[in-house]
């Protein structure tokens, strides 16, 4: 039993500093999943979550705590009970998410590593059944030093943990296990190869024979059946391929921008999910950080969840010279853990991303901006219905000219059936007197 506890010790003490350091480097992160769990879908307990951030350093700093107090052998009996408490509580949490399928990933190892809550909770059964044991064997957890170096080391881990906590929150984690890291090309993890595995659905049908109803399990395709049909359900067996990054889009008045802002050079993106919660000594510090970029040439994109009416407010009260596209907010918080934040783009491949706090180490050298490309005016003419040329309609006797029509708009311009060889810009329809 000695053996078996002192094994059992270094590894769960490991398993927790892993598990909670994980967490440690991205607060926040963790912090939106809490806010996930107490929302009304799951826990459903909303007044939690203002308090989300604060419960996430508290649960991540005491979790490394526990596996730095567990292998040092610092008091026993409160790590072992507070093991003990915790893994209880997230066990019940895993089933809950599991069982009644609220949350499909648990979170606990941030975004370095995916578990759904099913493979979450039975890890969280195999560590309970080994925290039982030490329970058991407790008397065999023995102090690796004296009182005091034990005591001195478990308060420098402490100071550590809020130390990291803080420099995170400050600045951003200092491991980034997102898709969005520096390096990564947006597009190319937004594509699924031709060659991904397909999702794997499995439909059962339901239908009237002879008064009896009968079911018939398909992958899609409809039965065989001289019944009535009643009605089908479907269950999805397979989820099939993900890309890493599925849910980013850049959007506005309605038009899809994300191809353009991704295939550009020298691309800054302003990240705010949430303007109405955006700091305001953040949002000062990107006004001057948007001046000096879009000075250098670069083109600054804002991307938020807000509507356009606080979009447009933001705006106008610092005075940012860019406008504010859509993008969904879950996509906003996996890109930066700051509100604002910013990145800069080469063509889709980012290049340094930064909390706000840290703007002054961007990198704007100057640019050449691309030359506008204009567009040439090809105007149709038309004399009644029958085209003309420019030289034909000028000359017309003005006395024989009725009225005379100028067609910019594109509805009017596409009403008027015109086909030409080129895309015109404009119609000018002359109507001559009548005899």
């Amino acid at each position: 039993m000695k053996y078996i506890v002192g094994f059992l010790r270094i590894f769960v003490g490991i398993f927790f500093i892993i598990s909670g350091f994980i967490k440690l480097n991205d607060p926040i992160g963790f912090a939106f999943k809490l806010e996930e769990y107490f929302g009304p879908t799951v826990l459903d307990l909303p007044f939690f979550i203002p308090y989300a951030l604060g419960i996430s350093i508290i649960v991540v700093v005491f979790e490394v705590l526990l596996g730095i107090f567990l292998i040092l052998g610092y008091k026993p009996k409160f790590t072992i009970w507070s093991l003990l408490l915790m893994i209880v509580f997230f066990t019940f949490l895993t089933f809950y998410s599991a069982y009644f399928d609220k949350v499909k990933d648990c979170g606990c190892f941030g975004d370095a590593m995916k578990m759904d809550p099913w493979e979450s909770f039975w890890k969280d059964i195999a560590l309970l059944v080994m925290i039982v044991i030490l329970f058991i064997g407790i008397k065999y957890i023995k102090p690796f030093f004296a009182k005091l170096p034990t005591t001195i080391l478990s308060l420098l881990s402490f100071i550590a943990c809020l130390g990291f906590a803080y420099h995170v929150l400050m600045h951003l984690p200092s491991i980034d296990f997102r898709p969005f890291k520096i390096g990564n090309n947006i597009t190319d993890n937004m594509i699924v190869p031709d060659d991904a595995p397909q999702p794997v659905i499995e439909y059962t049908w339901t239908f009237n024979e002879n008064g009896t109803e009968k079911q018939y399990i398909t992958d899609g395709s409809y039965p065989s059946s001289t019944g009535d049909y009643v009605g089908v359900t479907t269950e999805t067996i397979s989820e099939g391929y993900e890309p890493p990054i599925h849910d980013f889009s850049i959007e506005k008045d309605g038009e899809d921008f994300t191809e353009d802002i991704l295939s550009r050079d020298n691309v800054v993106l302003i990240v705010s999910y949430n303007l109405s919660s955006s700091e305001t000594q953040g949002l000062k510090a990107i006004k001057v950080t948007a001046d000096k970029a879009k000075a250098n040439g670069y083109d600054v994109i804002g991307l938020t969840a807000s509507g356009p009416d606080v979009a447009n407010k933001v705006k106008a009260d610092y005075k940012l010279n860019f406008d504010y596209y859509f993008c969904d907010e879950t996509a906003l918080k996996t890109i930066i853990r700051s509100n604002p934040g910013v990145l800069k783009l080469e063509k889709g491949t980012i290049i340094q991303k930064v909390h706000w706090n840290d703007v002054d180490d961007l990198n704007f050298p100057k640019v050449k901006r691309p030359e506008p490309v204009k567009l040439e005016e090809v105007i149709a003419y038309y004399i009644g219905d029958s085209i003309a040329t420019k030289a034909e309609v000028d000359a017309l006797d003005p006395e024989t000219i009725l009225s005379m029509d100028v067609f910019k708009d594109r509805a009017q311009i596409d009403s008027l059936n015109i086909e030409v060889d080129k895309t015109i810009s404009g119609v000018v329809k002359v109507t001559l007197k009548t005899e």
